[in-house]
């Protein structure tokens, strides 16, 4: 069969959802609960990472992984999400403190 293996196409297509969603969770969770989330997002996603080694299955092992990769990268965008909402690029929830900050 010439085209028989789709687990490269479904795995690059799952990456691209993942990376697309972390935009959107680091920019609600900075919204609502602010920056300081990140240490415990990056300790998921490492978790994560480290549990996708004990998973038979590669699909799914590499699923958890590449959502624990994610987690991490976006663990480091939380500051940069910050500063853009100081800069007015994005809205601040008038109703989040900034004494957590």
């Amino acid at each position: 069969m010439l085209f028989g293996n789709f687990n490269g196409i479904f795995m690059s297509l799952f990456t691209l959802i993942a990376i697309g969603l972390g935009f959107v969770w680091v920019i609600k969770l900075e919204y609502y609960i602010g920056a300081q989330v990140a240490k415990w997002v990056a300790i998921l996603g490492g978790l994560l990472i480290v549990g996708s080694l004990f998973i038979p299955n590669f699909t799914l092992s590499a699923m958890v992984g590449i959502v624990g990769g994610t987690m991490v990268w976006g663990a480091t965008e939380f500051s940069a999400q910050e500063e853009r909402v100081k800069q007015g690029i994005f809205p601040a929830n008038p109703r989040k403190s900034d004494k957590n900050v």
